[in-house]
């Protein structure tokens, strides 16, 4: 059952449904018919827009509501493709690297001086359903034919919002979700570098009343972890569930089961001659950074590569959390996870 969204009590009401009708017609894009809906749609504060709407059981922004409507509509899911799906600010980059690497490794070895992952960002290799693939302002379906098998695609969605297709295929789906007191802190800082200049920014208390409420972009948090988490247990062939303090802590294993997901284990004999140092050393925090297309390129709708990169930390949110603010997301935690055998650590 999908939860019930907060509700939002504006002391004047009139100057507020002028701004909620002024955030929609800014997205000059949309459809008068998808306007309509999205005005009939709980809302709430935004992050990085004036507003979020509570829509199909989460919390989205008014141009990915367009292009989730699309991509559940048009989609067709082959039993070869590879969807890696993530909670925001979880590893996503990361990820889609190491994922594109595995992959496509005996065409294009990890070792090689002129890999994609050298002169490309994982966003660009791995699109997005609902930024890119989706994203178009032409609202024409994309073609997708010529791509090349497996083909490689990424996602915040939640899973029951993904296309039928891709839930009642042979396609694989990745996940990786983080513990959620990082997860809550890189989401705060970064969407503080992405918003445009015309939202405010969100205050550290702001952002995590937000956050413990569940209204953020694809949450509420637990509830995206907790399905796709129900979802691996369920069919273990189909979700591979990964956190990322595991891929951190224990790289070479987590590749190890990566591979043998999709059905692409790694030999002795790739062992033996590095393939998956290779891999780990390719996809590295501290290689990706400093290569000039993640210094200087953007992926989807303009947002800039370098902000990808911050710390890559386990642990980084006690340098910003109050006791309070730590009693408080811990009850939360307990409440929202209990039963369910998903736990997370929470320091290095």
């Amino acid at each position: 059952m999908a939860p019930t969204p907060a509700t939002t009590h504006f002391s004047n009401p009139q100057s507020h449904n002028r701004d909620h009708r002024e955030d929609i017609e800014v997205e000059e894009e949309l459809s008068q018919e998808l306007k309509d809906l999205i005005l009939s749609l709980p809302r709430e504060k935004g992050w990085r827009t004036r507003y979020l709407y509570f829509f199909q059981g989460f919390w989205c922004q008014p141009a990915e509501i367009q292009a989730i409507t699309f991509l559940q509509n048009h989609f067709q899911a082959k039993d070869s493709d590879v969807v890696v799906a993530t909670i925001p600010k979880s590893g996503t980059t990361w990820l889609k690297g190491l994922t594109f690497a595995i992959v496509n490794r005996k065409s294009l070895s990890p070792s090689s001086k002129d890999h994609p992952l050298l002169h490309s960002n994982p966003h660009h290799l791995v699109p997005f359903f609902e930024y890119t693939v989706y994203g178009s302002r032409d609202l024409e379906a994309p073609d997708l034919s010529s791509l090349p098998d497996p083909r490689l695609f990424g996602t915040h969605l939640p899973f029951d919002a993904m296309p039928s297709s891709i839930k009642t295929s042979d396609c694989k789906i990745i996940y990786i979700c983080r513990n959620p007191f990082d997860t809550f802190v890189s989401s705060w800082i970064f969407v503080n570098k992405i918003k445009p200049g015309s939202v405010p920014s969100l205050t550290l208390d702001e952002a995590f009343d937000l956050y413990c409420k569940g209204i953020i972009g694809f949450g509420p948090s637990w509830d995206h972890m907790l399905k796709y988490w129900n979802e691996s247990r369920e069919r273990p062939n189909k979700v591979l569930f990964l956190k990322y303090e595991d891929l951190k802590e224990n790289t070479t294993d987590q590749l190890k089961r990566i591979s043998e997901f999709l059905g692409c284990p790694f030999s002795l004999e790739e062992e033996e001659r590095g393939e998956i140092d290779s891999i780990i050393k390719l996809c590295s925090f501290e290689k990706m950074k400093e290569l000039q297309v993640n210094k200087s390129g953007t992926f989807a709708r303009n947002f800039e590569n370098k902000h990808l990169f911050r710390k890559a930390e386990i642990g980084d949110w006690v340098n910003h959390f109050s006791p309070s603010m730590v009693e408080r997301l811990s009850k939360v935690i307990d409440e929202k996870f209990a039963g369910s055998g998903l736990s997370f650590k929470v320091s290095s």
